[in-house]
């Protein structure tokens, strides 16, 4: 019996993996643009006073901020995404281009069209990052 393994097996990056990645970003980008719009539409207020710190979005954390909290965690995890999205969405972007650009005839046509589709909205997301549009949800964010 032979120990050795088989040297021929491709290794193929899951696309499951990326995919969820790019979810994840996508996701906490998404909870906190809508955290910022429903916290302003349900005090009634524009944008500009949104950023007067009146309205700090750790007040919107159930039960108040404690390491107890599950809404804390919950809370600090879409905080780390979406700040450190802007260098993980660029990379991940990248990483998908080139797992495309490899083996474009090696993956299905549905997974072609969804991992071009999710480096798309990953680019698109990491631009309006820093459109001015949204620099008061940064803003508030990070009081």
């Amino acid at each position: 019996m032979s120990s050795a393994v088989d040297v021929r097996q491709e290794s193929r990056p899951r696309i499951g993996v990326v995919l969820t990645a790019h979810l994840v970003l996508a996701g906490a980008f998404v909870a906190l643009v809508a955290a910022f719009l429903g916290r302003m539409f349900a005090e009634g207020v524009g944008p500009a006073d949104m950023v007067t710190g009146q309205y700090d979005p750790k007040d919107m954390v159930p039960f108040g901020m404690g390491g107890a909290n599950p809404f804390t965690w919950l809370y600090l995890a879409v905080g780390l995404l979406y700040l450190t999205g802007f260098v993980l969405g660029p990379a991940l972007a990248v990483y998908t281009g080139a797992v495309l650009a490899r083996g474009w005839r090696r993956y299905p046509p549905r997974a072609r069209r969804l991992l071009l589709t999710a480096t798309v909205v990953t680019v698109v997301l990491t631009v309006l990052r820093f459109t001015p549009a949204l620099d008061t949800v940064h803003r508030w964010w990070l009081d």
